[in-house]
């Protein structure tokens, strides 16, 4: 069950990643536009320094998900699990405020919240077993 959980953290990490590109790198392109509901290149360029360091927020939950799967098959089971339930708790957590304040973006935050938290609840259960 503890790989089925790291494979889902990766997974999970991998959709922040994405998340990061298109909100830091890619905000004023049509397809980021198009995933985040942007209705002109104007609003775009007015919220690009928003959307900018959220992007950055949501890689540094990527990388420290990814660090602590690293360090777990390294061997250092207590510190990686630390890092990935730190990382996909966070990711988890930032879904459920999503959800319960922007009933609109309902469907974006289950897509964003579903897999860490069950890549969370997976690893758990691993170390439990």
């Amino acid at each position: 069950m503890l790989v089925i959980g790291l494979v889902l953290a990766v997974l999970a990490a991998l959709l922040h990643v994405y998340i990061f590109v298109l909100e830091s790198l890619a905000w004023t392109g049509e397809r980021a536009r198009a995933t985040f509901g942007i209705a002109s290149a104007e609003e775009a360029a007015t919220t690009r320094q928003l959307a900018f360091n959220q992007g950055f927020y949501n890689l540094f939950l990527a990388v420290v998900t990814l660090l602590g799967v690293l360090v777990i098959a390294l061997g250092s089971t207590p510190v990686g699990t630390t890092l990935v339930l730190t990382g996909v708790g966070s990711m988890t957590a930032a879904a459920l405020v999503l959800l319960l304040s922007s009933p609109q973006h309902r469907a974006a935050a289950l897509k964003q919240g579903t897999v860490p938290l069950l890549a969370a609840i997976a690893v758990v259960v691993g170390l439990a077993v």
